[in-house]
């Protein structure tokens, strides 16, 4: 059985290697530290398909040294020492130190972690790790402070064009077929800036028509065959995105049934708590303030007492923020304020809202006429509070439920006109 299309295709050189030029082009950090023979540990974190495990294996085949791998999925502390272990008898003085890469270090507990930190600072192992997640909530800080970080990018349509002209022209089965890309948008599109994904779609399309003769691929021919069977380009199961975006958009629609579903679907519960958080904050909002409170308990509940019993507090939260009334005013409201921001640029503070910590300040006007609140009734009194360029913007907009009624009848009391809608 031949392998998948993306396998065939893994570059086994920088050359050969697609994207992430502002880290293995010429000049750049990474390239100059391969070259150079030597490399410390470091996290490579981006989205799925992006090359990180095909740039560790480049590494390793390069250096020409060791190479381990353990998947944070199916190993534990006991894999760890044992890889250490044959990793400190196999280091010999005159080669570097053997590479350990650990896919998805993000699904590392604590004690895995910790395990590898003694190895990791003697240099007995050069750890290579790869996350999908933000190392800062994920990896424990003494092994991230032991680590460089680089960021990998979705690749660039450009990218994803050089691949798909590639596994076409050097692809030892593709190569033999007459296959036209007479459309690409559709391609691209699906693969949502992901090389695995690109490269299974490619060979789906491909493989529906080997019977056919020429293989024409066009956008309606992609869009139909993957609606036929639409995990068929996910071969490697990274449905992760579409999962939570599912999860989100249950919750923000108020439905519990199908929030709990997808709470269900196997997803990293420390990620659904981080989710929920922002749901809380971004969906629900003034509407339910309750939420964020909630939804950060949940949180919390869960880095305590772990899974499976996480799963009761994440679905008290995920009902919760699902029947709660929504709202995302605050979250219009800071979209609102960045773009008049980046489109006025950084206006001058008004004078009477500086600070004025020194007898000069206060010569220049610094904090002259301000008015403090709590010496006004009711403790409040009318002033301008933007620049002057922008003092008539209205930014925050209160939506049409019980709790931000309220906030609208009071600043309406408080300001008058400027809060009638």
């Amino acid at each position: 059985m031949a392998q998948p299309l993306a396998e065939r295709l893994r570059p086994k050189t920088l050359d050969d290697y697609i994207g992430q030029k502002h880290l293995v082009g010429p000049g750049a950090v990474l390239r100059k530290m391969i070259d150079a023979g030597r490399i410390s540990s470091f996290i490579l974190w981006g989205p799925p398909g992006v090359g990180k495990t095909t740039l560790a294996q480049i590494i390793a085949n390069k250096l020409e040294t060791p190479f381990y791998t353990l998947s944070a999925v199916t190993s534990g502390v006991k894999d760890v020492r044992d890889v250490i272990e044959k990793a400190r008898s196999n280091r010999f003085f005159s080669q570097a130190s053997p590479i350990l890469f650990i896919d998805e270090i993000h699904r590392f507990s604590k004690s895995q972690q910790d395990s590898l930190l003694g190895a990791v600072e003697t240099g007995v192992v050069t750890l290579i790790g790869a996350t999908t997640e933000n190392p800062s909530f994920e990896v424990i800080r003494p092994l991230l402070s032991r680590c460089q970080l680089y960021v990998l990018k979705s690749l660039e349509k450009e990218d994803l064009l050089e691949l798909l002209h590639n596994a076409i022209a050097k692809d030892v089965i593709l190569k033999e077929k007459k296959i036209e890309l007479k459309e690409t948008d559709a391609m691209l599109r699906f693969s949502g800036g992901d090389a695995r994904k690109l490269l299974n779609i490619l060979e789906l399309v491909v493989e529906a028509d080997a019977d056919a003769g020429p293989v024409v691929i066009t956008d309606e021919k992609v869009t139909e065959r993957l609606q036929q069977n639409p995990l068929a380009y996910d071969k490697d199961g990274e449905m992760h995105y579409d999962i939570i975006s599912a999860f989100i958009k249950s919750i923000r629609g108020s439905d519990p049934d199908g929030a709990l579903y997808w709470l269900a679907a196997g997803e990293d519960p420390a990620f659904i708590a981080r989710r929920l958080v922002i749901s809380a904050a971004e969906d629900i909002g003034l509407a339910n303030p309750n939420a964020l409170l909630l939804a950060n308990a949940a949180f919390d509940a869960v880095m305590k007492i772990g899974w499976p019993e996480g799963r009761i507090p994440l679905a008290e939260a995920t009902v919760y923020l699902a029947t709660s009334p929504k709202s995302n005013s605050a979250y219009e409201g800071i979209n609102s304020a960045l773009e008049l921001v980046r489109q006025t640029g950084n206006l001058p503070v008004p004078l009477h809202l500086r600070n004025a910590p020194t007898k000069l300040m206060k010569q220049l006007g610094y904090g002259k006429d301000y008015k403090y609140a709590h010496a006004y009734q009711g403790n409040f009194v009318q002033q301008q509070f933007l620049p002057d360029e922008v003092k008539d913007s209205r930014i925050w907009h209160p939506q049409n439920n019980a709790q931000e009624a309220k906030i609208k009848e009071r600043m309406q009391s408080l300001w008058g006109e400027r809060f009638k809608e």
